[in-house]
């Protein structure tokens, strides 16, 4: 069961992702879904083509016809629900991905009518995954479908008033699946662009996958530094981007601040992780800014819920509704950054009319998967009562965890969904004070863990 996680199923090739295993899923998820057809497409991993062929045949075997687009980005996995293919729109679709972990793992992420399949219903497909008998084998179904090529051109369309602007632009792949699709795009773009590491390769022989590890943009910040105006690093699968300057690394709550101020008093999600900056700077230019739950799938289904234009998350997962779809696609968010600079606005400038705060990176506190939730519980009653040197807490946020506002920043603790971890951040207006909170909080997290 360890490995139906909260926003998709993950685990290791052969050990955990096996025929049996795979087949059965396929199977379980074809009674969940009303129409006819799913869309299926891989990332490079080497595995990636097999767990195809069992995922497939248990798709099949549940009376489902697979659409077969082969080796994608996840976000054209996404864009496959929303066209027609010789007259078949898909009722859901699934992503063969192990997205930024490492070679021997993979995993699947499923859309279903359009909306993420995640939570309890994935951990409710695993028990009827575990108690299943093996299906039995029916004739394959598959029709390939040029997915690639239409997004492309969906892309190049709609970007078409960017055609050879004179930026010079970077960017990195990590040997994942953004290479793909968007050299050609940059292409038939006359865009002025070097491309890092854009050949998929499921063994990630350069580095890591990752762009929010910052020793993973090494190489794009030397290329950067020679011969670039901006850079762009993207995850495995493509669903998560890192922008780069001369002077920033643009997170993705800052990110949704810049491409927020081309829209007219926009609605944008945010998770627990942003910094109050991004709220407040939205709520002060007339817009309307809502904290929510971290997770990718979580912010796809609040955006629904409230018809938001923009969502994000610090790690680079960015979503848009204004102008697209509503999923999260680092390509696409390229291309609407080059639109920023295309109309004449220095990104380093408006970051640095901001406000300045000391902010620290996620931090990892090592725990285990049947305590990290108990930690979050008791940390909470703990905050009913705390220590008499602990900071004056103005109110607390508990969407996700808890976010404590104090009187000079926030400091956050939450349970990971997808690890044994705590992630905590900081931040205060004051770099003292963020240390102050920091320790503040850290003490109260080993209380929690000696009373559990």
């Amino acid at each position: 069961m360890s490995i139906y996680r909260e926003y998709d199923i993950r685990g290791i090739y052969e050990k955990e992702l096996n025929e049996e295993s795979v087949t059965k899923i396929g199977y379980a998820l074809a009674s969940k879904i009303e129409g006819e057809y799913v869309s299926v497409g891989y990332d490079a991993r080497s595995h990636s083509p097999i767990l195809f062929e069992y995922l497939v045949a248990g798709l099949n075997a549940g009376g489902k016809k697979v659409l077969d687009m082969g080796l994608v980005p996840t976000p054209v996995n996404y864009f496959t629900n929303y066209q027609e293919w010789d007259g078949v729109t898909p009722s859901a679709s699934v992503m063969i991905t192990g997205s930024h972990n490492p070679s021997e793992y993979n995993g699947f992420k499923i859309t279903v009518d359009k909306a993420p399949f995640f939570g309890e219903d994935i951990y409710a497909l695993g028990s009827e995954c575990e108690a299943m008998k093996m299906p039995s084998k029916v004739e394959r179904d598959v029709t390939k479908i040029d997915a690639k090529e239409r997004y492309i051109d969906f892309m190049v369309n709609e970007f078409a008033h960017l055609k050879g602007m004179p930026t010079k632009i970077v960017y990195d792949c990590g040997n994942g699946v953004g290479g793909v699709v968007l050299p050609e795009i940059f292409d038939k773009l006359e865009l002025h662009t070097k491309g890092l590491y854009v050949e998929p390769d499921g063994t990630f022989p350069n580095h890591h996958p990752d762009p929010s590890v910052e020793k993973n943009l090494a190489d794009v910040k030397v290329l950067l530094e020679k011969e670039g105006d901006i850079a762009f690093a993207y995850d495995g699968d493509a669903d998560r981007i890192a922008v780069l300057t001369h002077k920033n690394n643009i997170k993705g709550d800052m990110m949704a601040l810049l491409y927020s101020m081309k829209m007219d008093k926009p609605t944008v999600v945010g998770e627990v992780k942003c910094s109050q900056v991004m709220y407040d700077e939205l709520e002060r230019r007339g817009a309307k800014a809502v904290m929510y739950k971290t997770g990718h799938s979580n912010l796809k289904v609040k955006m629904k819920e409230i018809n938001a234009d923009l969502a994000c998350e610090v790690s680079g997962h960015v979503f848009f509704k204004n102008r697209y779809f509503g999923y999260d696609d680092a390509i696409y968010a390229t291309l609407r950054m080059l639109e920023l600079l295309d109309d004449g606005i220095d990104l380093d400038a408006e970051l640095a009319k901001l406000p300045q705060v000391f902010s620290t990176e996620e931090i990892k506190v090592e725990t285990t998967e049947a305590e990290k939730f108990k930690i979050i519980t008791k940390v909470k009653e703990l905050l009913q009562n705390p220590p008499a040197d602990f900071p004056t807490i103005k109110d607390i946020i508990d969407v996700d965890g808890v976010r404590i506002n104090f009187e000079k920043g926030w400091g956050l603790v939450r349970a990971s969904n997808t690890t044994p971890v705590l992630v905590t951040r900081f931040e205060s207006t004051e770099e003292a004070e963020a240390k102050y909170y920091e320790d503040a909080i850290n003490k109260l997290i080993q209380k929690a863990k000696e009373n559990l």
